[in-house]
């Protein structure tokens, strides 16, 4: 049943972190009615059908929010939720009727959750922007690279999930509990650029400590030779952080380092770029495989940098479940895991509208207002 059952959350279709909230919130049982458009719009390339995994384990239902009556029904939805989730920009969800006051003056228990990149307020609030402008600006990007090179960091997955989804997903269970607790309900204004400036608090931490300096490749997790990914000689790449002494002493130890002079001072930084070029070049001497064979398994802070695909066929990986196939799609299994109240695996991800007239019909309309309403599909 998912340690959310009973929860039911609506979510106005958009798309980044909103719809990735929640598909968390599915996960874990939550029953989420998705509002999407009657069509997808011609050539979106976001419009992504039976493969959209942020979609599954909702139910759905495709309204045109153009019509008042349409509206009308959304609003009888939210008469009986928990929680709504919407991402467009400041000000839409107002002019579609469906804004805070409206919703929270008919359910005063309602979360009302906000996902932007900007935030509600503010200079840019109105402005466009995406995932790698949203960390640019917070800071969170900065570290993402070498030294002289443009910052770089994984689509989507510092921004919009990290800092943008997962506060959103915080921020409404919160705001549930709260209510559950006997408090009112209330609006979360969840912006990409505040959650990934408060992912930051961690590596500002090491900078106030003197661990990590602005200029890039000189802290402690950016700089040493033990700390970073390294390509083999079949082309792949893999990955060390040995961060402790211990740690960094068995690695050294492996690659037959351990009783040269010039690894036995791993953390002075006069020392860090060298050091970096002999590993490099000890790595590029063997295929990855080889230095599976020899770290993996060890506490040597070792794993080889793999594909999504290669990641889902890896013992460990496979042990725990992690990836699977579902009608075709490679997706990961929900997270985390609970003890007494399991995920019961990747929900099914819905047509378009495949639940409107089960969802209309439990909200108290007639079978022909729901005929009108879905006649547009």
């Amino acid at each position: 049943m998912g340690v959310l059952d009973g929860i039911r959350i609506v979510e106005i279709a958009g798309i980044g972190p909103g719809p990735f909230c929640g598909m968390l919130l599915a996960d874990m049982g939550a029953d989420v009615i998705l509002v999407e458009r009657t069509s997808g719009r011609s050539g979106d390339p976001l419009d992504m059908g039976k493969n959209a995994i942020f979609n599954r384990g909702k139910r759905s239902l495709a309204l045109d929010l153009k019509d008042a009556r349409a509206i009308d029904a959304v609003l009888r939805l939210i008469d009986r939720a928990d929680a709504l989730i919407e991402g467009m920009r400041p000000g839409v969800m107002e002019r579609l009727g469906l804004g805070p006051d409206t919703c929270l003056a008919r359910n005063p228990r309602l979360v009302y959750g906000r996902m932007t990149g900007w935030g509600q307020s503010g200079p840019l609030a109105q402005t466009a922007g995406h995932d790698l402008n949203y960390i640019a600006l917070s800071g969170a990007l900065w570290y993402s690279g070498e030294p002289g090179k443009p910052p770089l960091a994984p689509p989507t997955l510092v921004g919009d999930l990290g800092g943008g989804a997962l506060y959103l997903a915080m921020g409404i269970l919160a705001g549930i509990l709260n209510v559950q607790r006997g408090g009112a309900g209330q609006v979360i204004d969840a912006a990409v650029v505040d959650g990934s400036a408060n992912l930051m608090n961690l590596l500002l931490s090491l900078h106030a400590a003197g661990q990590l300096p602005i200029e890039r490749g000189q802290g402690i997790l950016d700089g040493p030779h033990w700390c970073g990914t390294y390509a083999c000689a079949d082309g792949h790449f893999i990955s060390i952080q040995a961060l402790e002494p211990q740690f960094n002493a068995l690695l050294f130890s492996k690659l037959g380092l351990g009783d040269d002079p010039e690894f036995s001072h791993p953390y002075d930084p006069t020392c860090y770029v060298r050091l970096r070029v002999r590993l490099a070049a000890l790595f590029a001497t063997q295929p990855r495989q080889h230095w599976v064979d020899l770290l993996e398994g060890s506490d040597a802070c070792f794993a080889p940098v793999l594909t999504p695909v290669e990641a889902m066929n890896h013992p460990h990986l496979a042990a725990r479940g992690i990836y699977a196939e579902r009608d075709g799609v490679l997706q990961a299994a929900p997270a985390p895991r609970f003890s007494v109240t399991p995920a019961a695996g990747p929900g099914v991800v819905p047509r378009r509208g495949e639940h409107g007239a089960e969802i209309l019909r439990a909200a108290g309309l007639n079978e022909n207002d729901i005929g009108e309403l879905l006649a547009k599909q």
